[in-house]
């Protein structure tokens, strides 16, 4: 394997490039390594490496800066490694999510030959695809908080290479219940707390989820039942039950509205919230962000989902999803990315920032 990348060739072949580098979640050191060298001898950005991630910028003095953030791990190997390139598409892991984009973010880093219309900084961090505590962005705000600073930050997540805004917040809780065991042969002397979540899912049955809103951009919340437990054997009633609940909110609630919400919706059970993280507002009234979209062409859309924008939006920095590749086809071993994407966000986002 080359000590660097090429990061002058065509992005479909440096997206290729760093496919063929595997680097599941926790062991992103070699492609790291690939990627600073790169960046130290094919570019004049300052670069800093920080554990597994790696990041560059320029240091001008423009009035405005843009950040450029990608992850650079996948989920685990699914008998779709090497990268493939059939006709028009590239297959393999991370095609989608999100190698396209960090290609994409590589290639324009190489560009910056000559003067950008904003001061720039590029983020490839590590560890997005596992819980939230090893995200290497919540590192680099600990440690290298200023690099994160801007007035727009673009996630190069998977998006169909349309600008998608914000995102959706997420919260988990688990609806609980008592009850008294006893042998099944003589059940009426227990009470069964499996039989007591029925009003709990019927209510799930019959909820109405809101269709929100916001700039333009429509937030479809869900919540749905994704685990029960319960029951100790096959012959004893059960003494406690637990129903696990995802809640997918837009973004104009907060995480104590949501956990609000839900309080109400299960009104008169046991609700534990067990994981929660806000969703990010769609940041489209920057002048950045407006001339992004301009560049992009078409309509912004809400994202349907969480991402890292809503790292950015709580540092107060507006952030939009802007990548290659359709996101319901991440973490699929049928993954890939049509190669047209590829290069129009590498397009777009070179005349967005002025790099030809």
């Amino acid at each position: 394997m080359a000590d660097t990348l090429d990061l002058a060739a065509d992005p479909v072949s440096l997206t290729a490039a760093l496919v063929d580098v595997p680097s599941v979640s926790g062991d992103e050191a070699r492609l790291a390594d690939l990627v600073e060298a790169s960046l130290r001898e094919q570019t004049s950005l300052e670069v800093v490496r920080s554990g597994n991630a790696v990041l560059a910028r320029t240091t001008l003095g423009l009035p405005k800066r843009v950040v450029l953030a990608g992850h650079l791990d996948t989920v685990p190997v699914n008998d779709n490694l090497p990268s493939r390139l059939d006709g028009d598409v590239l297959h393999g892991l991370g095609t989608c999510d999100m190698k396209g984009g960090d290609a994409v973010m590589l290639s324009l880093a190489a560009g910056v030959g000559r003067r950008p219309r904003y001061d720039l900084t590029f983020v490839f961090y590590d560890c997005e695809e596992v819980e939230a505590t090893r995200n290497g962005l919540g590192r680099i705000e600990r440690e290298l908080r200023e690099w994160l600073d801007g007035d727009l930050a673009i996630v190069c997540e998977p998006s169909n290479a349309i600008v998608e805004a914000g995102c959706q917040g997420t919260m988990r809780v688990e609806v609980r219940t008592s009850g008294v065991r006893a042998h099944t042969a003589r059940g009426w002397m227990g009470s069964n707390a499996i039989h007591a979540l029925g009003e709990a899912l019927r209510r799930l049955e019959a909820y109405e989820a809101r269709t929100v809103e916001i700039d333009g951009c429509l937030y479809r919340e869900g919540l749905q039942a994704v685990h029960v437990s319960g029951g100790v054997a096959g012959n004893v009633v059960p003494d406690a039950a637990v129903l696990t609940v995802n809640h997918r909110f837009a973004p104009d609630r907060s995480v104590a509205d949501a956990e609000a919400h839900l309080r109400e919706v299960f009104a008169g059970y046991e609700v534990v919230v067990t994981d929660s993280v806000g969703g990010a507002l769609p940041g489209l009234g920057t002048e950045a962000a407006q001339e992004l979209v301009r560049a992009a062409g078409g309509t912004p859309v809400a994202k349907l989902g969480w991402t890292d924008v809503a790292r950015f939006a709580a540092l107060g920095v507006p952030a939009v999803n802007f990548g290659p590749g359709d996101p319901t086809l991440a973490h699929t071993r049928q993954e890939h990315v049509p190669v047209n994407q590829v290069r129009r966000c590498r397009e777009v986002l070179a005349s967005f920032l002025d790099l030809g």
